[in-house]
């Protein structure tokens, strides 16, 4: 059995959604999920779970990485001087390119977006959690993974488009409704627990749990891999199943 720690990333914890789940027989049961904790109950939630189970797979919705172009072209830029390439090249990555080539759904541009700000509080998060824990935690690239604890980037808007749920206009607070029809998809995907409150009354609980769908079509091999691998560990990969 393989946990899944599914993380709807903000820059403030309280905006920050967690939904934890057990995954065994290609099928992920969420046992927990919830919103509005602290920074601190944040961090020491995730610790708990990575120090008790064998294998953790934590699925954090968050660009882990920058474009390449961008940090070639930066590292010998000097104010007033041109920035050679194309705004797409330079601010998007790889996986950005190919999820809305094949889903539809385009992700912020982490090289020209406040996402930026959320990706660097996932690090951090990352970072305080090997810490902690004294496991590595580096990126998975197969779903065949070994004892420990390892990570990949998902993106919850992309994963409900292919699953054919509604994959938008329900983030505000009083989209209860919306909510629903997406839960009611999940609910044939994966095991939810009997108080669904948490996913109705908050996005952000409801994009972790999302999160954990996306890990589980990973580890059942239903994802997409990236064909050019360098580049992929260099920017990042999101991992979402291919369109049926």
């Amino acid at each position: 059995m393989t946990t899944i720690i599914g993380i709807d990333c903000a820059c403030d914890s309280r905006k920050t959604g967690i939904a934890v789940a057990d995954y065994a027989s290609g099928r992920a049961s969420v046992r927990y999920a919830a919103t509005g904790l602290s920074r601190d109950e944040l961090g020491a939630m995730i610790v708990e779970v990575v120090a008790r189970a064998t294998t953790v797979l934590l699925a954090l919705d968050a660009p882990l990485g920058w474009p390449a172009a961008l940090g070639d072209r930066l590292a010998s830029h000097r104010a007033g001087d041109p920035l050679a390439g194309s705004p797409d090249a330079l601010f998007r990555r790889d996986t950005d390119r190919f999820v809305h080539r094949t889903v539809g759904r385009l992700p912020l541009d982490v090289g020209a977006d406040r996402i930026a700000r959320t990706a660097k509080a996932a690090l951090d998060l990352l970072a305080e959690v090997r810490t902690a824990t004294g496991q590595p935690i580096p990126l998975a690239w197969s779903p065949e993974l070994a004892t420990g604890a390892w990570a990949i980037e998902v993106y919850p808007a992309a994963t409900l488009k292919v699953h054919g749920a509604r994959d938008r206009g329900y983030k505000l607070p009083d989209a209860k409704r919306e909510r629903r029809e997406i839960v009611a998809v999940l609910g044939h995907l994966l095991d939810l627990p009997k108080d669904r409150s948490p996913l109705l009354g908050s996005a952000d609980a409801l994009d972790a749990v999302v999160c954990v769908l996306a890990a589980a079509d990973f580890l059942s091999g239903r994802c997409t891999a990236p064909t050019d691998w360098p580049t992929a560990e260099r920017e990042g990969w999101i991992w979402v199943r291919g369109p049926a």
